[in-house]
């Protein structure tokens, strides 16, 4: 069973059993084994079956996860700026906070 849900204002396809990542939930305050509900379901189907389709959601329909780490560091990115024929340059760097969690169930 797969559902395709909206997080954080993208959309997702997401299988039970599957662990994800999603942006940081709670500030980092979530407890590890704790469980999430989301309810924003766009599609709920069967592989190779039929498939809701909602108008924009399913109603009804909910995908349950459950918190393994509440915090995970994602990889370093730069930002390298520079102007041409200066001696002008910077470097920042950016590293985007996750939560993993293990989706448990898919309703609908």
């Amino acid at each position: 069973m797969y559902a395709i849900i909206e997080e954080s204002g993208s959309q997702r396809k997401i299988t039970q059993g599957e662990e994800i990542f999603v942006d940081l939930l709670e500030e980092g305050q979530a407890k590890a084994g704790s469980s999430i509900k989301f309810d924003r379901v766009l599609v709920v189907g069967k592989e190779g079956g039929e498939a809701k389709l909602g108008a924009p959601y399913v109603t009804g329909a909910t995908v349950t996860a459950e918190v393994l780490e509440p915090v995970v560091l994602g990889e370093k990115l730069y930002i390298q700026k520079f102007q041409a024929k200066k001696t002008w340059r910077k470097k920042t760097g950016h590293r985007q906070r996750y939560t993993k969690l293990k989706v448990t169930a898919i309703n609908g």
